[in-house]
């Protein structure tokens, strides 16, 4: 994977950081703990002092993230859910405490993020920790019937030369998507939710705040469509990312 040509932490501006500023530095400096202040709760983080996949911070974009899933909440709750790139896991664990969320993180294959989660999912009260699957963007997916109805993730377009395997890898999660065994009765592809519109299932819902280029940013979403999957800006600088809908003969309805 290619890295970052910068500090992540220079992207964390100093007076709208949402951390508190209270740091515990264990043995050797190679963790640091933080208390953030996500809506209506605090959770502390560790995160690495380095890390090479940039998984060691939480990005800004991840606070706006959780505030506009608050505010939507309907939207989520209920939903059988995996994030991608999910780094220190803090997104995660605090779905499953705001909403006791069925969340799964994911993120590469390294084993240093897994345990990381998992620490971090003890130290905010989560005990067994979420499930958790190593995955590298392409390779072949560890479960070759994905359940998940909705996909989530937070600042992941960081690497533009990781943006075909990315979708690779979305287009599976959506497009290979079986309920879940023990689901009663089948869930209906779109539900009243209250809000002025609803997030099929399955569907990929993703926050993007970092800026790039409108060109290179643009490879990811042109990518989708490209793959077959439909992109709708819900606003704020949240997506949603599904399947393109066929007609009854099986071919692809176009929007216009």
């Amino acid at each position: 994977m290619d890295i970052a040509l910068f500090s992540p932490s220079s992207l964390f501006a100093n007076d709208d950081d949402s951390s508190s500023g209270e740091e515990n530095t264990e043995t050797q400096q190679s963790f640091v703990e933080r208390k953030h202040q996500f809506p209506g709760m605090e959770l502390i983080v560790r995160e690495f002092s380095f890390h090479q996949l940039n998984a060691n911070l939480l990005w800004p974009g991840t606070f706006a993230f959780a505030e506009w899933l608050v505010q939507n909440r309907p939207l989520i709750e209920g939903r059988h859910c995996i994030e991608l790139g999910s780094g220190t896991g803090a997104l995660a664990i605090f779905l499953r405490r705001l909403c006791n969320l069925d969340i799964t993180t994911s993120d590469y294959n390294d084993q240093e993020i897994e345990e990381n989660i998992a620490y971090n999912c003890r130290v905010n009260g989560i005990a067994p920790a979420l499930p958790h699957i190593k995955h590298t963007w392409s390779d072949s997916f560890p479960n070759r019937d994905p359940d998940w109805d909705l996909i989530i993730a937070s600042d992941i377009l960081l690497y533009v030369k990781q943006y075909p395997n990315l979708i690779k890898t979305l287009s599976f999660l959506l497009t290979s998507y079986k309920p879940k065994e023990n689901e009663s009765q089948p869930r209906p592809k779109d539900e009243p939710t209250g809000q002025s519109f609803s997030l099929p299932r399955p569907s990929f819902l993703m926050s993007w705040r970092r800026r790039i280029g409108k060109e290179d940013e643009s490879l990811f979403f042109t990518g989708c469509e490209d793959a077959g999957l439909e992109v709708k800006h819900l606003g704020s600088r949240v997506y949603c990312i599904k399947p393109r809908e066929t007609t009854t003969n099986g071919n692809q309805i176009v929007n216009s």
